[in-house]
């Protein structure tokens, strides 16, 4: 049985305390889907891109709440975001607060951008600043999350995978060895999607999912087959699902990733 993603408490203020950690990821995925079930692809897969959102009380006159949202956005797609997309996200967002007296008097878009110290040498590189939206809904909403090499990892169960991974990583040839990119975002057909690792070995790309509890039950599995056809429709050669409950050991996860490489490069 799938994970409830839970909602606010509607009878306080979205920026409450108790509201503000759960509104973004909220608000924008009732916007998103309700989006796609009105059969608006492309509003949906702006919210869906969404970095996270600022939501502030700003009217509280004549008895109603009316809010200020922002949405926050890497500095790639800002681009997207133009006054009409803005006014359809506008549209659907107050639909799905209507009902809970709640409003949005104002929406505006900002870039997600991240300064190093070094900024100024960045900028000078031939190919200037290089855009990165890795893991960036961890950083976000999972601030104790395990960070290896400049790498996020979403729990614990990944992050043990990825050790492994590394491992092996270095025990290869130095002109045989393996890509391990965690949580890289990708296109796919009619969607974007984040698989837990994406990796790359003899002219090959595989695909490692690290399922939880969560992946039970035939709804969630049919949901994961679909997004495992979508990636290999796309050209990753090989999807495999590791479940949590085989990571305890780590002989398990070697064996699993052994026979991952095995099978990517099975003619």
């Amino acid at each position: 049985m799938s994970r409830e993603l839970p909602s606010p408490d509607m009878s306080l203020a979205l920026d409450a305390a108790q509201n503000a950690p759960l509104v973004s990821e909220w608000l924008l995925g009732a916007s998103a889907l309700l989006m796609k079930h009105q059969g608006d692809a492309k509003t949906a897969e702006l919210i869906a891109d969404v970095s996270a959102l600022e939501v502030r009380l700003w009217d509280t006159q004549f008895d109603r709440e009316g809010y200020r949202v922002v949405l926050v956005v890497d500095a790639q797609l800002f681009p997207r975001y133009d006054e009409e997309a803005l006014k359809r996200i506008e549209k659907v967002m107050q639909t799905v607060l209507m009902p809970a007296g709640k409003e949005v008097d104002e929406i505006a878009v900002r870039p997600d951008i991240r300064l190093a110290a070094s900024w100024r040498s960045q900028l000078r590189e031939p190919s200037g600043p290089k855009p990165s939206n890795h893991a960036r809904r961890v950083r976000d909403n999972l601030p104790n999350h395990p960070v290896e090499d400049d790498l996020h990892f979403t729990n614990e169960w990944e992050y043990r995978v990825y050790q492994v991974l590394k491992e092996k990583q270095a025990a290869l040839p130095d002109n045989e060895t393996i890509g391990i990119m965690p949580l890289c975002r990708v296109r796919v057909l009619g969607s974007t999607r984040e698989p837990d690792f994406l990796i790359t070995y003899k002219g090959r790309a595989g695909v490692i999912e690290v399922d939880g509890p969560h992946h039970e039950g035939p709804k969630r599995a049919s949901n994961d087959h679909s997004r495992t056809d979508l990636l290999i429709n796309a050209g990753v050669e090989w999807v495999a699902r590791l479940d949590v409950r085989d990571t305890t050991e780590k002989a398990e996860v070697e064996k699993f990733v052994s026979n991952f490489l095995s099978r990517l490069t099975r003619r």
